[in-house]
């Protein structure tokens, strides 16, 4: 092992003659894994440039992205290389194909092939190689992603993989389950179907309304296969209601025989066009403004009536007849 980072050190004297190279140094080369139940990143950063990561979707195979917030090896297009290590005599570097190179953010995104071999090449004791020549004068720029102690970072990667959902947001958000034995009732594959949807469901709640729309075939009358169609639309409804998706969530429509995915000329068909397709929305609650509550004048206080003014005592003068007469004495 400490040849091979030996050898490391002197991977720069292999390059392309005057090339500028974007590497993190061997001692200081990290992975890292980051993730959740919708998305796995196996990421490598890269002193001076940005970082390498693998991405994996829930639902999908691993692509590779290079990052850069300043991406000094310009837009346009680049190589894609799994480059041999100086301690691999003899072996040359694979060239997985170019890819178009964007100013800035994700440069760019490998297809899934590109990505796995790219993985191979790392467990290999290869390096991932960005290579373009819009240096000055035609000089060669590239960007390595290093091998150092990827086997056990891959590891660590694929544990988080194993806990991805089974599909992702754009795969399952139209979905349909069939009823190919014409009937209403849903049978074990559909059942199977939607507890996949509501596994997706209960870990994104930004999910929040469904659109059933049900379907039949051309066999009967209009009327009995519009109502077959409501009826197989309020089975899955009613399967779903019961595994805990509120009912304000769920939109019921049924058409018939209106919209068949085939034409109704053979039973392969026919069973195909007897269906529920499966809508799925992340739809903005729309908030209400916040009422002020009205506010009630004030009662008006009728004006209080001034007081009375005191009465003047009135006064009589007394005139001197009217004075008391002093009574005459009494003769016992």
């Amino acid at each position: 092992m400490r040849q091979r980072y030996l050898a490391l050190f002197t991977l720069v004297a292999s390059l392309p003659a005057g090339a500028m190279t974007f590497q993190t140094r061997v001692e200081n080369v990290a992975w890292k894994v980051e993730g959740d139940q919708f998305e796995c990143r196996l990421i490598q950063p890269i002193d001076g440039f940005g970082s390498g990561e693998f991405v994996r979707r829930a639902g999908e195979q691993p692509t590779f992205q290079l990052r850069s917030d300043s991406n000094v090896l310009g837009a346009g297009s680049a190589t894609l290389l799994a480059a041999a290590a100086p301690w691999q005599p003899g072996r040359g570097d694979i060239n997985l194909g170019a890819v178009h190179m964007a100013r800035t953010g994700v440069l760019f995104t490998s297809s899934q092939g590109q990505a796995s071999r790219l993985i191979n090449g790392l467990l290999d004791g290869r390096s991932t190689v960005v290579r373009n020549y819009r240096g000055e004068g035609g000089r060669p720029m590239e960007v390595h992603v290093m091998p150092v102690s990827f086997a056990k970072a891959y590891s660590d990667y694929q544990l988080c993989a194993a806990k991805l959902l089974p599909m992702n947001y754009d795969q399952i958000r139209q979905t349909q389950v069939g009823f190919p034995g014409g009937g209403i009732e849903l049978d074990s594959s559909a059942r199977a179907r939607l507890d996949v949807l509501l596994d997706y469901l209960k870990a994104d709640p930004t999910v929040n309304r469904i659109e059933l729309n049900g379907h039949s075939d051309n066999s009967g009358n209009r009327l009995t296969n519009r109502d077959t169609s409501r009826r197989r639309a309020l089975a899955v409804a009613d399967y779903l209601k019961a595994h805990g998706v509120p009912e304000e969530q769920i939109s019921v429509r049924f058409h018939g025989e209106r919209y068949p995915l085939a034409k109704n000329n053979s039973a392969a068909n026919r069973a195909r066009n007897r269906r529920v397709n499966i809508q799925l929305e992340r739809v903005t609650p729309v908030e209400k403004p916040v009422e002020k509550p009205v506010e009630k004048p004030a009662a008006q206080v009728p004006p209080t009536a001034p007081a009375p003014a005191a009465a003047t005592p009135t006064l009589t003068p007394t005139t001197p007849a009217a004075a008391a007469t002093p009574s005459a004495p009494t003769k016992s």
